[in-house]
């Protein structure tokens, strides 16, 4: 919990910005209590129905940095699909990919030239030679713990302690206050003990990286290079590379899941701090708004997996499915590589991102807020406590609900959209100084509600 103490004036003003939505959005509003009758709670996902106010907006159309919702209410996106439009919503070399493949077909069970294409584009972004592509960075993820399991005759993996690696059931692991792995609170159906399964590590914790490893139990030390599912914590200078040096000794396969932290730079974390992973997953950035997911292996590691399957049954093996690798999807992300998340735009990107960092900063400052702002590459966050967290239980142990629904409601009816459920920002190669000066004015705003003597 955060060390905001006058919850009084905190409902207070939840309950005018809630006043405010329900005046300006009445259309959504129709659109949610209709949905009702046919979705459960309303939505297509049940976490949607965690966005604040009493209903979620309906989006009308997405172009760029912007979407229109149904009462024509525009918003400047820092969203972005939670990073499956980070690409910026409709980009136009994704369109004519999409409709002009679409036009030759969609799916076929055969590949097309684009796949081999585009994994020679991500071997050079991120050193790695093979490539394998799924529909989401979920089921990436569950294929490399498959593969692993299989090429080490082991059966556990390793995450970080509040780690997001998609709804993959061994990573919804947790520590418990005597160092135990857990499951996380409110996993929906856990099909088993997770400590069956996984072992959990403290982020930017060594000696505890070390301890797990040198079972030899681990087949995988699956991680993001930095957490940001439970908002940013970065890594310490070393960890990453410690990390990978303890897995070289304990003959651990060292997987890097840049799903999120692509916001690093057209060659993530991976590229950025010349780390050599024996497999990097990727996930919907890649392909523009089109479900697609990416596996990266060293040549190594893909001989090892190809050599352990039978031709005859590889089919049934449990990894893949039937639109796995289509053509639509090769296609998307094939334009979206190539013309849009450019290195060009990426630099730009990050600077835009360093001047909204800059101004949450010195809002901060100005307020002597006990808060601190983290930044990866486009991607930025500001929490509830004095400095950067270094763990993910000290990030969880920083967040305040009710106060990050207010911010979050006060940007909505500011004309601003954040990720969900944190204080976190996505810049696009569309996001303009503008469009950051928005949040920048909504940002001090709240915050001379929150403290004004």
């Amino acid at each position: 919990m955060s060390q905001y103490e006058d919850r009084q004036r905190l409902a207070g003003l939840f309950a005018k910005e809630v006043s405010v939505y329900v005046s300006t959005h009445p259309k959504s509003q129709t659109a949610h209590q209709k949905s009702q009758a046919s979705l459960v709670n309303g939505v297509p996902m049940l976490w949607m129905a965690k966005w604040p106010g009493p209903f979620p907006i309906y989006v009308d159309s997405a172009k760029g940095a912007h979407f229109t919702d149904l009462d024509g209410n525009d918003f400047t996106d820092f969203c972005l699909g939670d990073t499956g439009a980070m690409s910026g919503h409709a980009s136009a070399p994704t369109v004519k990919a999409v409709q002009d493949q679409i036009a030759k077909g969609a799916t076929f069970m055969l590949p097309t030239l684009d796949a081999a294409i585009n994994a020679e584009t991500l071997g050079a972004r991120f050193g790695l030679a093979k490539w394998q592509f799924t529909l989401s960075a979920t089921d990436a993820n569950r294929h490399l713990i498959r593969f692993a399991r299989q090429v080490t005759g082991r059966t556990k993996i390793a995450v970080h302690d509040y780690c997001y690696h998609g709804s993959v059931d061994e990573t919804f692991a947790v520590l418990d206050h005597q160092g135990n792995t857990i499951s996380r609170p409110n996993n929906i159906g856990k099909p088993s003990e997770l400590h069956t399964t996984t072992v959990s590590l403290p982020f930017n914790d060594l000696a505890a990286a070390e301890k797990a490893l040198a079972t030899g139990e681990v087949a995988l030390l699956l991680i993001e290079p930095g957490l940001t599912n439970i908002g940013i914590v970065l890594p310490e200078a070393g960890y990453l590379e410690g990390l990978q040096a303890l897995c070289k000794k304990h003959d651990v396969i060292f997987a890097l899941d840049e799903t999120h932290t692509l916001s690093a730079g057209a060659g993530g974390i991976t590229a950025r701090d010349n780390l050599k992973p024996d497999a990097v997953v990727l996930g919907k950035t890649i392909g523009g708004g089109v479900p697609v997911g990416a596996i990266g292996f060293t040549e190594e590691l893909s001989e090892k997996i190809a050599n352990s399957l039978e031709l005859e049954s590889i089919d049934v093996g449990g990894v893949g499915g039937t639109l796995a690798g289509n053509a639509l999807s090769m296609a998307a992300v094939r334009a979206t590589l190539e013309e849009v998340l450019t290195p060009k735009n990426f630099s730009r990107m990050e600077q835009l991102a360093i001047t909204w960092q800059a101004n949450i900063q010195a809002t901060i400052d100005e307020y002597q807020l006990p808060w601190q702002v983290s930044r990866i590459g486009c991607r930025g966050e500001y929490s509830f406590r004095k400095t950067a967290p270094t763990t993910g239980a000290e990030a969880a142990a920083a967040e305040d609900f009710e106060l990050g629904q207010f911010l979050q409601l006060h940007a909505i009816n500011q004309g601003i959209l954040m990720t969900p459920f944190h204080n976190m920002v996505l810049v696009s190669p569309d996001t303009t100084a503008v469009d950051i000066e928005k949040h920048h004015r909504h940002f001090r705003d709240a915050v001379e509600l929150l403290f004004a003597k």
